[in-house]
């Protein structure tokens, strides 16, 4: 018996050290994914368009200035902007391709990078190919809306855009929209001399999945605004258009960007705690508390169990010392007539029977096992 309770009290002490730890592994799992999230999430805020909207050029009365911001990263020299999207960054080049791939405007470390001019093309964007870099995010940060123009409705609405350096304005007409290979090195390059216009021209159209005509020749200047492709591992999203210097487009969608900012803040100007909280957070949240309930309800029901067993060996002490004589006598060994009948004696047979002999009498029946049991020993 001590020997058997030892045992379960072993067994319930590894049960609960298992849900201890089952708990505690879940609970750091649901640590780690929320803070996977808030990380991702973080990302995402610091690539989006309103860190950098105090810089832009034509913003007045935020005190500062696009000249600021080149004070603090003299590597940056243009604003890009791509009427009707959040692409709306100021652009940067490095000794390299690859500095601004970890690097914000400020130059600052940042995950998510920051819109640069490729090393090889000329910082006022005399050159044929001017090829601008970033990288494919969601939310609509950096270069994720360029993808959207594989759709044609996008394609076909937003045609303009601008960039501004050397002081002033330049307007942008969109003409394709190509997907194309990473090592497509007849794309993705700036050194095209006079004579290998033309063809760098129809190759870049024979690419395209769009396109419309303006007219564009050997004469003018094209930027390539260039990102990641989510349809393939090694496929760039590139929407091509003419740089202008003579001609600035209107923003068209610039009202209606205004007008939908001022009808969004009077439905909810005042959202409550809940409301302005991240969707992640709000989902962890709710699974951190399903989890809790289900550990609850398991621990409710484990402990109405044990305390049932405790009532039911409460109420039957006297039973259970039965069950176990019982158990006793009939493992017993074989009598000498190969039975698996116990060898009683005559007092175990008495005490055991519970009604013959003692303070209840004697019954017959009694009487005639005791001279049957003495004959078998005389014998």
């Amino acid at each position: 018996m001590r020997i058997e309770a030892i045992g379960r009290k072993v067994i319930n002490a590894i049960n609960g050290a298992v849900n201890i730890m089952v708990l505690t592994i879940i609970l750091l799992l649901i640590a780690f994914s929320g803070y996977a999230l808030w990380d991702s999430n973080q990302i995402h805020l610091s690539a989006d368009k309103s860190n950098y909207t105090a810089y832009k050029p034509t913003v007045t009365n935020q005190g500062k200035s696009f000249k600021d911001l080149q004070a603090i990263n003299p590597e940056v020299l243009a604003w890009l902007t791509v009427f009707g999207t959040n692409i709306d960054y100021p652009v940067a080049q490095g000794p390299d391709d690859m500095k601004y791939v970890n690097t914000n405007a400020e130059g600052q470390y940042s995950l998510s990078g920051s819109i640069f001019l490729d090393s090889g093309d000329n910082k006022d964007f005399e050159g044929f190919v001017n090829i601008i870099y970033g990288h494919h995010m969601a939310k609509e940060t950096m270069f994720g809306e360029i993808g959207d123009f594989a759709q044609k409705d996008m394609f076909d609405s937003h045609r303009y855009g601008n960039l501004y350096f050397d002081g002033r304005d330049h307007g942008i007409e969109f003409f394709a929209f190509i997907h194309a290979d990473a090592y497509d090195g007849a794309i993705f390059t700036t050194n095209v001399n006079d004579t290998g216009r033309q063809a760098y021209l129809d190759h870049l159209l024979g690419k395209a999945v769009y396109q419309r005509d303006i007219g564009v020749t050997t004469d003018d200047h094209i930027v390539l605004l260039s990102t990641c492709s989510s349809s393939s591992t090694n496929g760039r999203d590139i929407l091509v258009g003419r740089l202008r210097d003579d001609l600035i487009y209107k923003n068209s969608f610039e009202s209606n960007a205004t007008d939908n900012n001022i009808s969004t803040l009077t439905v909810d100007s005042l959202p409550g705690l809940w409301g302005r909280t991240p969707g992640w957070i709000k989902w962890s949240v709710i699974c951190f508390l399903l989890i809790l309930l289900l550990l609850l309800l398991s621990w409710m029901i484990k402990n109405k169990k044990r305390s049932r067993r405790k009532k039911t060996r409460s109420r039957n002490p006297s039973q259970r010392k039965m069950n176990n004589y019982d158990k006793k006598i009939t493992s017993g060994r074989k009598n000498s007539n190969g039975s698996n009948t116990p060898d009683l004696s005559d007092s175990q047979l008495i005490g055991h029977d519970g009604v013959c002999g003692g303070n209840r009498g004697s019954r017959p029946d009694c009487e005639a096992g005791r001279r049957q049991n003495r004959d078998s020993h005389v014998a």
